[in-house]
């Protein structure tokens, strides 16, 4: 028997789970989402990460892949939290897409495995507790005298 042709039409299917699997899993993810501002932050990122996970031919949606998107992401110098928000909304996607038998539990729990960025320095200065920050607020403010 000949090998069978694989074919691959981007406006339908990206390789192994389609689009409109993948805006399934995307839909379900944002419902979960209390704050709208979390909302719009994880429907750019997922966008993003379909954009990109159509452009060519994967195999599959893996850990391999999205730690070639981890890549690609860091290639682009964006900044390590940015990264991180983005995984984290490719991570949901992944978990989305097995509750929903579109993706196998183990794919999905190998895709969690991948790395975030690594945040490098540390945070500088002093930093205001609630409390402080209440009276500090309550202060007169000099600079608007009279006189």
């Amino acid at each position: 028997m000949p090998p069978q042709k694989k074919t691959l039409a981007f406006s339908s299917r990206c390789a192994g789970v389609t689009v409109p699997e993948l805006e399934q899993s995307k839909a379900a993810v944002l419902s979960t989402l209390a704050s709208a501002h979390s909302r719009r932050s994880y429907k750019h990122a997922i966008e993003r990460f379909i954009d990109w996970y159509c452009s060519e031919p994967r195999l599959s949606f893996n850990k391999t892949v999205v730690t070639r998107y981890r890549i690609h992401l860091e290639d682009k110098l964006l900044a390590p939290g940015t990264i991180n928000v983005r995984l984290a909304a490719v991570r949901r996607l992944a978990y989305e897409a097995a509750d929903t038998g579109l993706l196998s539990f183990d794919l999905a729990a190998g895709i969690r495995r991948v790395k975030g960025a690594r945040k490098l320095g540390m945070r500088l200065g002093n930093w205001l507790t609630v409390d402080e920050a209440r009276s500090l607020w309550q202060l007169p403010n000099h600079a608007h005298r009279e006189g």
